[in-house]
């Protein structure tokens, strides 16, 4: 077992992730080597935390951040590759956080399929696959690393989104699949406590998908923020530390990262 952070005097228990430090705690993040995944790594890492990063396709991607971050601190983050859709192998990816360092902090789950489904022609291959990357997996790896979370007092943060509440437009299964994530961090937040807190972060205008999506529409969705500015991947990023950090007695909430865009109906 690595040397862990030794509590502050507040009443944190042991091992416990206490406010100002993630020195040594080890996170683990899906889809955690792209886009806002990779920057929440960076930051994360930053802290001082020990990261096990989970990758499906972006392998080039996977090992650029891989060497990027232990050049900053050596052996501090290794690389799990699996698909979240086969259920069989996700108590595998926990394991391999285990088996690196001995302990697991927190489960990130930020892994996410999105893409438009028109009502009337979906199929079952994308309900499964947006409900898996989305719902399912999340739970089945929660599961999987309630255990070891308990050990040390950690935390789950899953990446929601503000349609969970506000269903979008031509894609209502994802819309009710983080509809259920939403629900899901609500109920491990129960299952789960006193030991583990479980929350979520909802993300507004902050990347644009990488499908197209015209400068029109782009502007149209800014200008309902009340900041009327797009975010940026750091600011789901800050949200997360806040949350590993810093909110010892925060379970079972969403915190909402959209500058006010989902209030201005």
């Amino acid at each position: 077992m690595n040397d862990i952070t030794e509590p502050s005097s507040n009443n944190a228990g042991p091992d416990e992730i206490t406010p100002g430090t993630l020195q040594d705690k080890v996170i683990l993040i899906t889809g955690g080597v792209q886009r806002i995944g990779a920057v929440i790594a960076r930051t994360l890492h930053k802290e001082g935390a020990r990261l096990v990063l989970h990758y499906r396709g972006s392998r080039e991607s996977a090992h650029a951040l891989q060497t990027e971050l232990n050049g900053q601190r050596e052996n501090s983050v290794v690389l799990v590759r699996a698909d979240l859709l086969d259920q069989a192998a996700l108590p595998a990816v926990v394991a391999d956080a285990l088996a690196t360092w001995g302990r697991l902090d927190v489960l990130l789950n930020n892994a996410s399929s999105f893409y438009p489904t028109q009502l009337g022609s979906v199929t079952e291959t994308e309900w499964d696959d947006l409900m898996g990357t989305n719902l399912k997996a999340p739970f089945f790896l929660s599961q999987a690393a309630a255990p070891h979370l308990k050990e040390q007092k950690g935390c789950i943060i899953n990446i929601a989104d503000i349609h969970a509440d506000r269903p979008l437009k031509r894609f209502p299964v994802y819309s009710i699949a983080k509809a259920g994530l939403v629900m899901l961090t609500k109920s491990l937040a129960c299952e789960l406590g006193p030991q583990v807190r479980v929350n979520a972060i909802a993300p507004g205008a902050i990347l644009w998908p990488e499908h197209e999506i015209d400068e029109v529409t782009q502007q149209r969705i800014v200008s309902r923020t009340f900041l009327k500015r797009q975010g940026e991947p750091e600011d789901i990023a800050r949200a997360a530390l806040f949350l590993i950090r810093d909110a010892v007695y925060t379970t079972g909430q969403v915190i909402t990262v959209d500058g006010g865009r989902s209030l201005n109906s």
